[in-house]
């Protein structure tokens, strides 16, 4: 087994582990929410997870980086960088809604080789290993390769996108109203989920307009294994872009021409 391929396995094995955490707090009337600096929310749940997730790394790969939403940066001395969001979806979860997720991903030499995302409320994991592909796990059901749509016609297009007031705030709001002219069908599923709907051939573009490394490194590997591309709007894998969108690549040309005049990303927080 590969140094990648046995970090897969316990990133499966960890996402496994944080899904239940996060699962006892699902729909709970005791939730409690508060607000980090940045007006975001944040809950027990989050940071229980993340809190869980850092303890098993620390004892299987104590050399290895974190990068994580929640707690302080951990330097690397082995080359690898996990970089965490224990929920990506917290408004989702907070409200009850299912489409949130772990997000796991391993970066080696600044290249991001593992992803996982693990959809705990529906009991689905996609997951991927550079060179090994993309898969997709529903409940106890054996695994299935994960791949994008071969659509070429952005007029055929699936998008989803995320809270439409982001896209106001991030001074982006001209280019969805661009998108929503021409795409087939528009629908607000956002963070993780609606990448992952990309990842498995049920979307063909998911774009969010503000990004943070923590909401969109897992994605990466798991997109390219399926056959597309998870980017910032140039198109770039970096994970330090600001904003991002997954698409297939029968797409790209277009969706190119339309994002390149897009203005800088605003800071929301």
């Amino acid at each position: 087994m590969s140094q990648h391929s046995s970090r897969l396995e316990f990133a499966l094995h960890c996402s496994t582990d944080a899904g239940r955490l996060i699962m006892k707090h699902y729909q709970s009337q005791k939730l409690g929410v508060e607000s980090k600096s940045d007006n975001s929310p944040v809950t027990v749940a989050d940071r229980g997870a993340e809190q869980l997730i850092r303890r098993q790394l620390a004892e299987q790969f104590p050399e290895d980086g974190i990068l994580g939403e929640e707690f302080d940066d951990v330097p690397s001395s082995s080359g690898y960088r996990w970089v965490l969001d224990p929920i990506d979806g917290t408004k989702p979860f907070i409200y009850g809604v299912p489409l949130f997720g772990t997000l796991i991903g391993l970066e080696f030499n600044n290249r991001m080789v593992v992803g996982v995302c693990r959809l705990p409320a529906l009991n689905e994991v996609i997951y991927a290993e550079e060179g090994a592909g993309a898969w997709w796990k529903i409940a106890d059901q054996t695994p299935r390769r994960a791949r994008v749509s071969a659509l070429s016609r952005l007029s055929d297009a699936r998008l989803m996108m995320t809270e439409p007031s982001y896209t106001v705030q991030c001074g982006r709001q001209q280019i969805f109203d661009n998108l929503l002219k021409i795409v087939r069908l528009a629908r607000g599923w956002g963070d993780c989920y609606g990448h992952m709907l990309v990842a498995t051939g049920r979307a063909d573009i998911a774009l969010d307009p503000a990004m943070s490394p923590w909401d969109i490194a897992a994605l990466i590997p798991i997109l390219r294994e399926a056959g597309g591309s998870c980017t910032d709007w140039k198109f770039e894998e970096n994970i330090f872009g600001g904003d991002g969108v997954s698409c297939v690549p029968g797409l790209i040309d277009e969706l190119r021409d339309l994002l390149k005049d897009a203005p800088p990303v605003r800071d929301i927080s």
